[in-house]
């Protein structure tokens, strides 16, 4: 595996960043998480400006301009003779010290790394996924703004942890205010006699796979809106599903031990579901 470091394209044993990196110390960085498909990058430009986003919003200067930095992951692709592939762009605070003063770090790192990446699910995009609703909280946005997607995971490792301990595939957080959140690593929508239904994004990523299936079921002429969600909503939906760049769309079929709808994956999901790849397949 090739990876772009800091200026320069070296082997996976090659890449190697300081123990001083406050990425590593502290959480301190952004990142983001991008698919290819049959040698086209999916909505680079959608997830470059949020990455972006994401480093103004923790006030880190990335050393590249946008088209420097999608130059570089197209020839990340290239260098690895990718075209399905998986892509995480990671910038960093930099090297500093053991304090957390940013200004002790003179210069960002960044990284890209590109690998093969299948269906993350694997034969569950057919049966559905068996979901758990954890104790953990969603980082509250007045704390840690869940729309900046920064290095910063432990909440969500956290969740999945939960949900791998009491049997589930995938996690799914309420934010402080008992209000529906998103996935540990997705966003989340609800069926409910006909309509779509998904949390606003103040307590969640603004995911990109989230956006494409809105603009689906804008083409399909499925009504949907944004709106809070609690565990009522949860349970007694009709169908449910995840989105996310890894995920794609993964339908829910059970939550918290309670059959969602039929207990299998329901015709909205399945027409969402091959929308979206139909989009994939086309950009």
């Amino acid at each position: 595996m090739i990876i772009y470091l800091d200026g320069k394209f070296v082997p996976e044993e090659e890449a190697k960043i300081s123990v001083f990196d406050h990425g590593l110390l502290y959480g301190d960085g952004v990142f983001e998480g991008i698919r290819a498909y049959r040698g086209r990058v999916f909505r680079l430009d959608a997830h470059l400006e949020r990455l972006y986003d994401s480093a103004k919003v923790i006030n880190l200067e990335i050393p590249l301009t946008k088209e420097q930095f999608k130059d570089l992951i197209y020839e990340t692709l290239r260098r690895n003779n990718l075209k399905d592939a998986y892509i995480r762009p990671v910038v960093t605070r930099g090297k500093g010290d053991l304090g957390l003063d940013p200004r002790k770090c003179p210069k960002p790192t960044v990284f890209i790394i590109a690998t093969s990446w299948g269906a993350m699910y694997g034969d569950l995009y057919e049966k559905g996924l068996n979901a758990i609703s954890v104790s953990v909280r969603r980082n509250a946005a007045e704390a840690l703004p869940p729309n900046a997607k920064t290095l910063n995971y432990l909440n969500n490792i956290l969740a999945k942890l939960e949900s791998i301990y009491k049997g589930g595939d995938e996690a799914i957080f309420f934010d402080t205010n008992g209000y529906l959140s998103e996935g540990s690593g997705d966003n989340i929508f609800i069926v409910k006699k006909g309509i779509l239904l998904t949390p606003p994004t103040l307590n969640n990523l603004r995911g990109i796979t989230r956006e494409v299936v809105l603009e689906c079921a804008i083409t399909l002429g499925i009504e949907h809106r944004e709106c809070n969600l609690g565990y009522f909503d949860l349970y007694a939906a009709d169908e449910v599903f995840v989105t996310g760049t890894a995920a794609e769309v993964a339908p829910i079929v059970e939550i918290d031990g309670r059959k969602i709808g039929t207990g299998k994956p329901g015709p909205i999901t399945k027409q969402v579901m091959v929308a979206f790849k139909e989009v994939t397949m086309s950009e």
